[in-house]
């Protein structure tokens, strides 16, 4: 072959290679962007009514959704897909904020993301907007690749609390008795805030005279000149409306003859609407005039109309001092969500029917009501749409009262009813039953059909007390009754509930201390090998004996602990026990063996969790494959955070256990994700492997699925031989259970770990 020859082979070796490469990297580029918009794709089907973007951390370029433009105003081809499109579009103010919270959920500061802004819609108004994000990783690398995330319109709330909060304000001012025209001012501001480029005036009526009130926001040669103006029945739409006592609506200033005499002081103004409400006393003659107005010709719509009406009669309050009280309580003591009595309002009127029904001797109920699983309904279909359900629950209420009974919401998802004029308990139960059977028909909110119910506590006056507090402790103790007989029902207060409470109380008060003082104690029950009947490890049990209650259920004080956020404190006392005898066993030269320790899935996701596992293990010396942590089905879930914390314990080298496996909704689901060691059987299921078939169908499929994911499995509950017998054919490697041992102390094990056990 010739030199030449040569040359052209290995250039068309080359030429070749390149494009090998450049296929190989447009075919890489096809299967990411395909994932990207797989990952799209998914993100939208969950929140189809949400703004999606998508952020390349890489390029810096964001994808933003159709709907994420169309929520500022914008059509598709308005805005780039930059970084810079959302940084022109955000707040100033809010920006550096929002950033830096990007940069703390990155390095993983902060878990999940979510952040509150303000952006700029195209007509010029500010949005109120949550988003909400999750972080995509190279899988080969774990490197931060995308941020994918949802944006949310939260401006009618977010409005709704400022505007609470501003009114909140107004109604302090004036129970502290400040100047009405500062509260005059206030009062304009409000309505400003709640409808941009709106301006707002309040005149006082002297005889037949306006007189300035407050105007905050308009020309103080514009207040000057309408300030002692006699009002008739064609003076502008205030010196108009104070006349004739009606609202005026002046949609154009510049055409309309009620301002052909006075126009010329408001058009240079920018003024070109006015409307007006007579402001009134509760005998109904007119105090004076609330004035909105426009830059623009207009009619108000439906909620200025509103605010007009309400904006007067604020004002009103404080033109009509001798009825100042009567004004506040009617704005201050109503909920504004559900349009009912406030708490405020329902303490007032429960102290003025107990003073007249001890004067009268009659008798009334108090229904204390409580929706079941609310919590469940903010957390996943967000604040608004449990919003909707408080209004439609509180209507539905309203129903079921009969005519003279009194409703309150007092907070949250809690309610109270009187129930008047009451012949025998049954009355009370009556409407207890009514109030169930209608807050459990189901509801369709936001295109979504939810289904509520709601629980009942019962106290009769003056059976179950005789003031405010013994009354309403008495319901609530009834709820409590009503909950755990299983929810979606009523209960009714009798004495046993009391003394259930104070032991409840009591149990609450001596744990604390009991686990402060590390009064507890642990229990070991065995855990044995199948095959060769050894002791291979122990699960360490709390207990809990006090002088005066007494031994008390371990299900008991443990569901107390997480009640009263002792959990981490018990834990902690637990893992250094458990794992100091561990170690006292191991110096005695008694054979090795695990021990297992159970973890609430409240302290699992604790971010100092993991270095207190790393922190047990370093101070008591035991190898960390000695260490069994047990965590129940509740905490296999496939979110992100619960993922880290497994990897993060596996890679200190401990075991991981999925206890009462079986019981769960999300066993299987999750398996496939977790890095675990050990799945336990429920007792539950071990009960019935004799008798019924499809439990031993169900206990065998457990376990080849367990081998099958190379788990070892462990069967609690083993009572018999029989049992014992059954799971050595299907292969199950360890039992625990009475058969061989009760929990017992350590000195017990220690025993037991130098004789034989049954096989």
């Amino acid at each position: 072959m010739t030199v030449d020859s040569k040359a052209q082979l290995l250039d068309e070796i080359s030429k070749l290679r390149a494009e090998l490469a450049s296929a190989q990297q447009i075919k890489e580029e096809q299967i990411a962007e395909l994932v990207k918009s797989e990952q799209r794709f998914a993100m939208a089907m969950r929140t189809a009514n949400d703004g999606l973007w998508d952020w390349d951390l890489q390029t810096d370029t964001v994808y933003y959704s159709p709907r994420w433009k169309s929520m500022l105003g914008y059509e598709e081809h308005e805005l780039g897909h930059q970084l810079d499109t959302w940084a022109t579009l955000v707040h100033p103010e809010d920006r550096d904020r929002v950033l830096q919270h990007v940069q703390d959920y990155l390095a993983g500061k902060t878990d999940p993301f979510e952040v509150e802004m303000r952006m700029r819609h195209k007509a010029g108004q500010y949005l109120f907007i949550r988003s909400r994000a999750f972080l995509v990783r190279c899988n080969a690398t774990n490197k931060p690749l995308r941020l994918i995330g949802t944006h949310v319109d939260i401006t009618h709330r977010k409005k709704a609390e400022i505007y609470d909060k501003q009114n909140t304000k107004i109604l302090e001012m004036i129970a502290k008795g400040n100047p009405a025209s500062e509260i005059y001012d206030e009062i304009a501001l409000l309505y400003e805030a709640r409808h941009p480029g709106m301006r707002c005036s309040m005149l006082e009526l002297e005889g037949d005279t306006l007189l300035h009130g407050g105007a905050p926001s308009l020309p103080k040669e514009y207040c000057d000149a309408v300030n002692g103006l006699k009002n008739g029945p064609e003076v502008g739409s205030c010196g108009t409306s104070t006349y004739t006592g009606k609202r005026v609506l002046v949609e154009n200033i510049d055409t309309d003859p009620k301002w052909a005499e006075i126009k010329h002081v408001a058009l240079p103004h920018g003024m070109r609407c006015c409307w007006s409400e007579p402001i009134k006393n509760s005998s109904g003659k007119v105090l004076g005039a609330f004035g909105m107005y426009y830059n623009h010709p207009a009619l108000p719509n439906e909620e200025e109309s509103n605010d007009l009406t309400s904006a007067a009669r604020l004002a009103g309050i404080i033109m009509e001092r001798e009825h100042n009280q009567k004004r506040i309580r009617d704005l201050a003591y109503t909920d504004e969500l559900t349009k009912l009595s406030s708490r405020a309002q329902f303490y007032l009127s429960l102290e003025r029917l107990i003073t007249e029904s001890a004067r009268s001797d009659r008798r009334f109920s108090l229904l204390y009501i409580d929706l079941d699983n609310f919590k469940n309904v903010n957390d996943s279909l967000g604040h608004d749409v449990g919003d909707l359900l408080l209004k439609e629950c509180a209507q539905r209420l309203q129903i079921a009262c009969r005519e003279g009974d009194f409703i309150a919401r007092l907070s949250g998802d809690e309610f109270c009813i009187i129930v008047n004029d009451v012949i025998d308990e049954y009355c009370a139960g009556k409407v207890a039953q009514r109030c169930l059977d209608l807050i459990s028909k189901p509801a369709v909110l936001a295109g979504r059909t939810l289904v509520p119910s709601c629980s009942i506590g019962i106290s009769h006056f003056p059976a179950d007390g005789d003031n405010l507090q013994a009354l309403l402790k008495a319901s609530d103790t009834a709820l409590y009754e009503a909950k755990d007989l299983g929810k979606n029902r009523y209960a009714f207060y009798d004495e046993e509930l009391t003394k259930r409470a104070e032991y409840r109380f009591k149990v609450e008060h001596y744990l604390r201390d009991a686990i402060e003082k590390q009064l507890l104690t642990l229990v070991y029950q065995p855990q044995i090998d199948i095959e060769t009947g050894s002791i291979i490890g122990v699960e360490a049990l709390s207990r809990w004996y006090h002088p005066l209650l007494g031994h008390i259920s371990p299900v008991e004080f443990i569901e107390t602990a997480e009640r009263i956020g002792m959990i981490p404190q018990l834990t902690e006392w637990a893992l250094y026990t458990a794992c100091k005898q561990a170690a006292s066993w191991r110096d005695a030269g008694l054979p090795p063996i695990r021990v297992a320790v159970n973890i609430s899935p409240s302290h699992f996701l604790d971010e100092g969790f993991v270095p207190l596992i790393a922190q047990v293990l370093q101070d008591t010396g035991i190898t960390p494959c000695q260490l069994e942590l047990e965590v129940t089905e509740g905490v296999v879930q496939t979110n992100q955070r619960n993922l880290l914390t497994f990897k993060k314990l596996k890679e200190l080298g401990v075991t991981l256990a999925i206890d009462d496996f079986g019981t769960g909704y999300s066993s299987f689901a999750s398996l496939k994700h977790l890095n675990i060691d050990v799945l336990k059987i429920d007792k539950y299921f071990i009960d019935d492997i004799l008798t019924d078939q499809k439990t031993h169908l169900l206990v065998s499929s457990m376990i080849e699925m367990g081998h099958n994911l190379g788990h070892k499995i462990i069967a609690e509950g083993v009572e018999t031989q029989a049992q014992l017998e059954i799971l050595e054919r299907l292969e199950c490697e360890i039992a625990q259970g009475y058969y061989f041992s009760k929990p017992v102390g350590a000195n017990e094990i220690s025993d037991l770990l130098n004789t034989s056990v049954p096989a």
